[in-house]
């Protein structure tokens, strides 16, 4: 595996909006530096609902933008669904929470799938995109960063899988805001979900 895309944005008004946005990202062709927020210079605008150091870093896996690219009849270029990282040979739907990318000295860790929402929606300029989505059950993964470091285009990605039971992004999407069973409640407790998340399971 390697990075095919590092991506960031800045602040953008959608159309027919007043509230700006950092989904509009671009792919860059120079190192970034990533901290425990994510890369630095990277636009987060809604702090309420995106990023946090539990959604520092957002990652696509190339076989799942594939997929998208051909679902919808066009290209779908690096940065299009607000992601931070392309991973190439990477299939959202095999990741798990607790899986690690290493890249160089970086160590991400994944805490939880993408939620698609309405400003997702209107990047896609697609009102009913965000049913569409979740019906595709292939969300992108948000990660902690576990060490800092410098991450650059090309460069290579080690993946080490969570050794204990596994909690995939499409099972993490299909069940949101929905209550688990005792046996799941569980499962989801013993892996490294994000903190949002865990405060409400414990809660229940």
């Amino acid at each position: 595996m390697k990075i095919l895309a590092v991506c960031i944005g800045e602040a953008r008004t959608l159309p027919g909006k007043s509230y700006k946005t950092g989904i509009f990202k671009r792919p860059v062709d120079v190192p970034v530096f990533v901290d425990s927020e994510g890369i630095v210079g990277d636009a987060i605008c809604n702090r309420k609902h995106h990023g946090g150091v539990d959604q520092a870093i957002y990652v696509e896996g190339s076989v799942t933008l594939d997929w998208w690219s051909r679902e919808l009849g066009r290209p779908i270029e690096p940065g299009t669904f607000g992601e931070n990282l392309v991973v190439e040979g990477l299939d959202n739907t095999t990741v798990s929470v607790g899986d690690r990318f290493l890249v160089g000295d970086a160590v991400l860790e994944v805490t939880s799938a993408r939620i698609p929402c309405a400003t997702f929606a209107a990047r896609m300029e697609d009102p009913m995109f965000v049913k569409r989505y979740t019906k595709a059950g292939r969300p992108g993964i948000y990660c902690r960063v576990i060490t800092g470091g410098v991450i650059s285009p090309g460069e290579a990605v080690a993946y080490q899988p969570f050794s204990g039971e596994k909690v995939l992004m499409p099972e993490m999407m299909a069940t949101y805001g929905k209550p688990l069973d005792a046996a799941d409640r569980r499962r989801f407790l013993a892996a490294p979900i994000h903190h949002k998340l865990k405060a409400k399971l414990e809660a229940a």
